[in-house]
């Protein structure tokens, strides 16, 4: 009898602790950054977000939650409005004196990497996981997705073993305005390589290039992504404000693709595994498909 009361009382004072951790940690949430957004959805945790950044538009049912704006020109009262417990974004995220002011309010801001690398991803799931009180899930969630990229390495090794690397460039517009070319150090750069492309800009971050300077570069692959548009009417809108493009290699091969300008925001994302299969096949469309 004394042991079963035992047990009772252990089992009570565990289920206390228990409901205290989970009320401890941040209930409502408020996203800054497309990435983290997606992460903490993936993750099982969408339910906590009472408000998302204008980067944040997937899944599908995030467009639904109030907006904060965008990233980098966040306003406190805004965000304070929805009552958050945390604020959560890259260091992409600002100004600086809002996010002093959103402190000062009480709440934390909980700031991420922006860098594309697996290391940072491994990183910031981590954080994320001892926000949401499951690093184990968080853990079993990066390895899944590492398995994912070392399947992928494999199929461009073989790849490249039987075909040359496509010199690619990415184009990032905005209403088919003069583009952003993608150097080294960004997302798109990590991208591009990942997936088995040579990327011709040596320069480091996002610049913009001289129409002779895109045209000397001549690359195999153009890819582009439009912050406003989509599918045929970006492509017309950045053949038609940047007609040099059409003398290009690529344009000429047809080998211009789209990419989803919200996979480069916040650092590595869910849906990138998916990019890069379809950025692979397209950039080596004679080899052999993988599933």
């Amino acid at each position: 009898m004394r042991l079963s009361t035992r047990l009772i009382m252990l089992c009570a004072g565990f289920m206390i602790s228990h409901v205290s951790l989970a009320d401890e940690l941040p209930q409502r949430w408020v996203s800054a950054g497309g990435a983290l957004s997606e992460w903490v959805s993936a993750l099982g945790a969408e339910s906590k977000l009472v408000g998302v950044d204008t980067t944040s538009q997937h899944p599908e049912s995030l467009k639904s939650l109030p907006s904060i704006g965008y990233q980098r020109q966040l306003s406190a009262e805004g965000i304070l409005s929805l009552k958050p417990d945390v604020l959560i974004g890259t260091e992409e995220m600002g100004p600086p004196p809002v996010l002093a002011q959103i402190r000062n309010a009480g709440v934390p801001v909980e700031m991420f990497s922006a860098e594309a690398d697996l290391p940072t991803l491994e990183g910031t799931l981590a954080h994320l996981g001892r926000l949401l009180g499951d690093e184990a899930k968080a853990a079993q969630v990066f390895k899944a997705y590492q398995q994912q990229l070392e399947a992928l390495q494999q199929q461009v090794k073989q790849a490249q073993a039987q075909h040359t690397s496509p010199g690619v460039l990415l184009l990032l517009g905005h209403a088919g305005g003069k583009p952003l070319v993608a150097g080294k150090d960004t997302a798109a750069d990590w991208l591009l390589t990942q997936a088995g492309g040579r990327n011709l800009a040596t320069h480091t971050g996002y610049k913009t290039f001289s129409v002779e300077a895109l045209a000397g570069l001549n690359p195999d692959v153009l890819v582009f992504a439009d912050r406003s548009l989509t599918g045929d009417e970006a492509r017309k809108a950045l053949m038609k404000e940047n007609p040099i493009l059409a003398s290009l290699k690529a344009a000429k091969d047809g080998r211009i693709y789209e990419l989803d300008p919200t996979l480069l925001v916040g650092g590595l994302g869910p849906r990138l595994p998916d990019s890069l299969k379809q950025l692979t096949a397209e950039f080596y469309p004679a080899a052999p498909a993988h599933p």
